[in-house]
This record gives structure tokens, C-alpha cells and sequence, in this order.
């Protein structure tokens, strides 16, 4: 899946990734490969990825959006 994370800023992470989990404004959830397409608001909170490597990175958010659709998640985030 092709992940980018951006801000009104700069682009912060532009990747593939196996997994992403994020703090929705109902609750955390994660995205897989081939998951539904989706649009939901973010809290504030911690965003995990796994990438290709089974390597994890995270980033702090203070909330924002997330759409996902096709394998292809863009997360714009208010602040990283």
C-alpha cells in the first residue's frame, strides 16, 4: 500500500507500507491491504506504520484526515 502523510507544511512520509493504525475520532483502527475504501477524522494521537520491512515507525499527531482508497492511504495531518 502506498502511504503518504502530509501537513499544510511538508510532506512527512511518502512509503509502502504494510500496516497503518490510527487514532480515529471513534476509536484506533488499522488499515491492511485491500481494506475498503474509508474516510475518517483523526484525533489527536499516535500514528503507527509497518512498512515492507516489518520496521516500525511512529508520528504524532494533533488530528486531521485519512483517506483511504485503491491501496493508496493519504493522511493530512494539522501537525506532525
Amino acid at each position: 500500500m502506498l502511504l503518504e502523510i502530509i501537513t499544510p507544511d511538508k510532506k512527512v512520509f511518502s512509503g509502502e507500507v504494510k500496516l497503518i493504525k490510527v487514532p480515529g475520532s471513534k476509536g484506533s483502527f488499522e488499515i491492511l491491504k485491500n481494506h475498503a475504501p474509508i474516510i475518517s477524522m483523526l484525533d489527536k494521537g499516535t500514528i503507527k506504520i509497518v512498512d515492507l520491512n516489518d520496521e516500525e515507525q511512529f508520528f504524532e499527531i494533533n488530528g486531521g484526515v485519512i483517506e483511504n482508497k485503491g491501496n493508496r492511504i493519504i493522511v493530512l495531518a494539522e501537525s506532525v
